[in-house]
Order: C-alpha cells, then structure tokens, then sequence
C-alpha cells in the first residue's frame, strides 16, 4: 500500500527522536563510564596500587582505659600507667620463630615472657596481637620501629597497665588485676571480644574484681591498612572507646597507711568505721603484698614465697577470717538478756570460779573467781561465769536472734573477696549441720563467745558501731561512682531498749576507764576523747584437765600457732560516738595485751586525723608512745602516698 508523505514524514521524524534518545544514554553512559575510570585510574590510583601490592585492611580492637580508683580525699589508688611493648600478629609474621630470633638480636626478650607468648599464640585467633615483651624503653621501641620492614608482623605499641601506687596498703581491699586467663574465660557464658586480646586486663580478686563490671569500660576499633609483610601503613579511621567509671572508696589512705603501719608484721586485722554513716575508713589485713606483682603475672618464685608464709598475707583477714569473738561477745548476750528481763542492772551472780551445768565445770578465766558480780562489773573484770549464768536462763535462739541484729552473722554486702557470713549457732542450726541436739553446755559456750560463734574483724567493727549507736550502722566502702554520691550506711533505729544500751555502753566504759577495767592500761587521756572498749581472748585449743590440774600452760610457752587470738572492739568518744574499731591478733594471747594498744592508738590517729599529742596517752607510757611515733613515721616516709587528682 503506497504511504502518502505525511505518513513518511512523521515515520521519519519519529525515529530521528529515538536515535537521538538512544545516542544520548549512550553518550550518557560512555561519559560515566569514562569519569569512574578515571577516579579508579588518577584519583584513587594510590590506593589501588597499594591494594594491587596485596595490601589489606585490618580492624583492631582498642582496650578501654580502666576507672581508676581514689580515696576519700582523692588520693590516686590505682591508675592507669602508659607502658611500652613490642607484639606480634602471628599470621602476618610467616615464620614466627625467625621473626622472634631476629627482634632478639635487637632487643632484650625475657624467656618467661616468651613462653607465656607462645602459649598465646597456641589458644588466640593468628590475627589477634601477641605481645613479645612489655615495660620496655624508648631505646629498644626505635630500634623496632627502624627495623620493622626486616620484622614481618611486628609492632612496637603504648598501652596502659594498672599501678598501685599505695603498695601494699589496699591490697587486701582493692585487689588487683591480671591477664585474662582460660578459667576466666570458661566463667564467662558469653565473653566480650576484647577478652580476647592477649594479656588484656581485668579484675582478679578484691574491688576490681568485684566491679569489674564498671570499671572495665566498652572496647574502641581502628580500621588500619596494611601491607604484605603486615606493616601497618596507615590508620583508616578510629572510633574511641568508653573509658571505666571512676570510683572513689570511703576509706581515708593516710589512716590507712598508719593502720597498716601500726599492725606491722603481726599476722593481724583491724577495721575502722564512721559511726555516722557506716564509711569504713580503714580496713587493714597484715602482713600485706605488693599487688604490682600480679598485674602481668606473678612469678613461681615470689608466689611460692607469699603461700608458704605461714601468716598468709594472701588471706584477707578483715572479712575472709572468722575467729571465736571471745568476751568481745559479752555485751550481746547481756543485751539479750536485758531484752528478755532475765537481769538488771543491780541483780548479780555469784561467780566461785566456775558453773556446774550437766555435771560439768565450766571455768572462769579467774581460778578464785570474782564473787558477786553485777553486769557493769561483769564487762569490766570479763567474768565468764555471770555469762554462762545469764545464757542459760536467756536460751540460745535468744541471744543469736541479738547477735543477728547488731551484725554477727550476716554476710555484709561489700565489693570484697570472699566477705564471710561468719556462725551465729542456734538449735535448727546444729540439727541441720551435725545431726545432733543442742547442749546446755553449747549455750555456756557461745554466751562467752566460744564453741561454734565465728565472726570477722568486719563484723565485730559493725557490731560496736551499732552499740554506740542503737542504728543498724551498714558498713560501707564505696562513696562514690564517677562523682555520684553512693547510699549512706547510717541505718535506722535497732529497736533496742536505750536503757539495755545505756547499761552495755557503761560497762564498756568501765573496762577502758576504771582501774580494774580489763584495758585500763591502753585508754585515752581527756574527758572528750574517752574510749569505751571490751578485750576478748578466743581459745584456739582445748585446755585439757591434766593441765588444769598442772597449772595451764601459758600461751608465751606455746608454739605460735596454737596461742590464743587477742582481741579489741571500742568506739569513741564515749559521749558523742564518731569511730568504731575492731583489732584482732592472730595468736597474740589476751587481748588487753596484744590487740588494745592497737586499737588505742588507731582510735586516737582516726579521732586526731593525724598524729596525736602525747598528752592523750597516759604518762607512764608517753616516751615509749614519742618513740614508736617516730618510728611509725619513719616507715610510713619509705612508702609515699602519691599525689592528689582534681577527678575524685
């Protein structure tokens, strides 16, 4: 069919259209085609060409810089220290062992360190870094650096380590820190990546374990390029990790340092606590160790030495030891018995040396015995035989149940290791433990505080603080997280008769203040500084009836572990409460002896906030007090207290 010209000419003018849209999109698309050629061959043409020479990207894990922990005053505790060190990814590295013969013939390696690196490299991902030595010096870092294209893999690097600047001085209470081992890991349900890092840090025992949580921080990442031999040539992009929280303890680090000081090389404890608000303000386990040690893995040689002595500075004798309280445990069971209306304050017993109960004697520290004792005088002198009186007309559940109340028997909730709940027996308690009844003789026993009653330096501290108080005084160790106040530990009303108190707290006052007081000797001078105490001595053997009848041995005479323990527990001033304390000496014999002039004196540092004037001790003992404060000092100088940080 002939087309008439119309037709033609729109037909034509149609396809001219489609051709020029057609011509445009490729024009388009050569024209795009040509601009990403030529960003890939001129613009990026450098990192092409790295790419090209088998260059990789890395992503990297940046360790978060740990809280670091002060005192309540803002003394630096444990910090962060910057620390050199050389590491090694091992799949970058090809042949391990001649990358490391090579870095030894540049820099020192320790075999130690180099066995503890393989063992990593044997359970770490090969693109994890190894570290090949740490705590090295700028020295041997430049050397490295000078000679990284000949080391494949290696890399000179700054990190941060933990240091405890205060030595042993909070080394029972904040711990320390160490690399992650497997057993930490196999606790862990689902571990975060930055444990992986070899030798990364967390907290092992004390407050760094226990607030690891806080104070570990979130991991950072760094995208970094690197080249066949694992070189790194240049950083990506960085995204910074989140810092621990800071955390400030309640504890005062000059007391603390005095206590530590005080307690010397005894195999001892000794708590201080705010009778205002529970702040423990000193909390000393001696003899004490160096955390340092730990941080990058204690050596066979100096663990071995720290086990094997036989007054076990590991153990953290303020809330891990438990001890039979002894007489210190008086004042509850005379409280119970108040409570319950078994005695006055006028009513006595007739002590001649000892009570028979269940055709047994049970014996007063006093062979002739005190005579007629009332409670101010029961306290005073430490009769045992008014209290095994008064706890059997009391009964067991009784005075436990008190026990309970002012701090005996609970498990106190402090970021601490392995914190004891310490034994406050009653009758449920032996059935369900051994199977047997309870005896009126175990009664006798516990109201003196023998037999199955354990509690801790911890506990008899909030024990005494809670008499001086009738609060349920809580002990408390941190003030404060990354500048938030924490909780007060002041605690509520016991509801205890203030008239039972008034009587226990008189009692207490005799024993540090009357000429027959069991202290007497170790009281303070000056009507506004008064201590009010109790001395206790704990039996850690049986006394047999051949040595009774023998004359009993005296613990001077005995080998050391089979001494009795001293002990002391006090608070003052007497009018206006401010500090409670709790000494006890392991094996030190009597109390009165061994632990009260330890806790005169910290109770006099704590009142003073600092050295006090002679003229609080007796006169009889200022000269030898002039001479032990300077020795005192002198020691104390070897160990600096470091400097202050406007953080805490």
């Amino acid at each position: 069919m002939k087309r008439n010209s119309k037709d033609v000419d729109a037909s034509h003018g149609k396809m001219t259209r489609r051709a020029l849209f057609l011509g445009g999109l490729q024009l388009a698309f050569a024209g795009g085609l040509a601009a990403r050629m030529r960003f890939l061959q001129v613009d990026q043409a450098d990192e092409f060409r790295l790419l090209a020479e088998e260059n990789r990207i890395n992503i990297r894990l940046l360790p978060p810089a740990r809280g670091q922990i002060f005192d309540r005053n803002g003394l630096i505790i444990a910090q962060n220290s910057p620390s050199y060190r050389i590491t090694v990814v091992p799949e970058d590295a090809g042949d391990v062992e001649d990358v490391i013969a090579k870095l030894a013939n540049l820099v020192p390696l320790d075999p130690e360190d180099l066995e503890r690196a393989r063992t990593e490299m044997r359970r770490s991902p090969p693109f994890l870094p190894i570290t090949l030595a740490d705590r090295i010096g700028w020295e041997d870092i430049s050397k490295v650096a000078v000679n990284a294209p000949a080391l494949p893999g290696v890399t000179p690097e700054v990190g941060l380590t933990r240091v405890y600047p205060q030595l042993g001085d909070f080394a029972h209470v904040v711990g320390y820190v160490g690399p992650v081992s497997d057993y930490d890991l196999s606790k862990m349900k689902d571990p975060e990546p930055v444990l992986m890092i070899p030798r990364f840090q967390i907290g092992k025992v004390g407050f760094e374990a226990k607030r690891e949580d806080v104070l570990r921080g979130k991991a950072g990442a760094k995208r970094v390029e690197v080249n066949a031999t694992g070189r790194v040539m240049r950083e990506l992009d960085r995204r910074e990790g989140i810092s621990g929280a800071d955390m400030q303890l309640t504890i005062d680090a000059g007391l603390q340092n005095y206590v530590q000081a005080r307690l010397g090389q005894e195999s001892a404890a000794a708590v201080v606590i705010d009778c205002e608000d529970g702040d423990i303000r000193a909390i000393c386990s001696s003899p004490s160790f160096d955390p340092n040690l730990f941080v990058r893995g204690i050596s066979v040689a100096d663990y071995r030495m720290l086990t094997e002595d036989k007054y076990r500075p590991l153990s953290n004798k303020t809330v891990q030891g438990t001890y039979p309280p002894g007489s210190t445990f008086k004042m509850i069971t005379a409280l119970a018995a108040l409570e319950e209306g078994v005695i006055g304050p006028d009513e006595t017993v007739w002590c001649p040396g000892y009570l028979k109960v269940a055709g047994r004697r049970f014996h007063c520290w006093k062979r002739a015995g005190h005579g007629h004792v009332d409670l101010n005088t029961s306290l005073k002198r430490s009769c045992d035989v008014y209290y095994y009186d008064v706890a059997i007309k009391t009964g067991i559940d009784n005075i436990s149940a008190m026990a309970n109340r002012f701090g005996l028997g609970i498990k106190h909730d402090l970021p601490m290791s392995a914190v004891a709940q310490g034994i406050t027996p009653t009758k449920d308690w032996k059935a369900s433990s051994y199977g047997k009844d309870w005896l009126i003789g175990d009664t006798a026993n516990a109201s003196i505080g023998q037999g199955y009653m354990l509690a801790s330096p911890l506990q008899l501290a909030v024990m005494s603080a809670r008499i001086a108080t009738g609060r349920s005084v809580t002990p408390r160790l941190l003030k404060s997280l990354d500048g938030v106040e924490q909780p007060s530990g002041a605690g509520e009303p016991l509801g205890v008769s203030e008239t039972s108190l008034r009587m226990v707290r008189k009692g207490m006052y005799s024993v540090s203040n009357d000429r027959r007081g069991t202290a007497y000797r170790s009281r303070i001078i000056g009507d506004g500084m008064r201590m009010a105490g109790k001395t206790g001595t704990s039996q850690v053997r049986n006394i047999t009836a051949a040595e009774r009848a023998a004359g009993v041995i005296r613990n001077e005479d005995l080998p050391w572990e089979r001494r009795d323990h001293a002990l002391f527990v006090s608070f003052a001033p007497y009018d206006n409460p401010k500090y409670a304390v709790a000494v006890v000496v392991e094996h030190g014999g009597g109390g009165s002896k061994a632990a009260a002039p330890i806790a005169r004196d910290v109770m006099l540092q704590a009142l003073y906030d600092g050295t006090p004037p002679l003229e609080a001790y007796p006169k009889a003992d200022r000269s030898r007090i002039k001479a032990q404060q300077e020795r005192l000092e002198r020691e104390r100088v070897k160990r600096p207290l470091g400097s202050r940080s406007s953080r805490a």
